[in-house]
């Protein structure tokens, strides 16, 4: 299986159990994802981390799938080939990049 798809299907699992604690109204947040997915509010995973690969490269370490202000957020967390880590904050809608936060690598740039 290639890479990308390995990276796809765990964050897919990923995001199916990484859903803010915020939404505390007793469903599962595995449920609660399906239902968002299934009623159009987000974009599947794997669509996502396709375009945030594409454009962003590097390696996933986490996404989380968060419920704020009244929208739907991926927040991916990728190790870029410099070994810094990049935060990429996607709307989860329509795969809109709102926001990367960036941390120094070995080589000391910020992106």
């Amino acid at each position: 299986m290639p890479a990308a798809c390995r990276h796809a299907l765990l964050g897919f699992a990923l995001a199916l159990t990484l859903i803010a604690p915020a939404i505390g109204d007793g469903r599962q947040d595995h449920e609660v994802a399906r239902r968002a997915l299934a009623a159009g509010e987000i974009l599947p995973l794997g669509v996502v981390l396709e375009r945030v690969g594409r454009e962003h490269g590097g390696e996933v370490l986490e996404v989380e799938l968060e419920h704020d202000d009244n929208r739907w957020i991926y927040e991916v967390k990728m190790l870029r080939r410099d070994g810094g880590v990049n935060k990429l904050i996607v709307d989860a809608r329509d795969g809109r990049l709102l926001e990367v936060k960036g941390r120094h690598g070995r080589r000391g740039g910020r992106h």
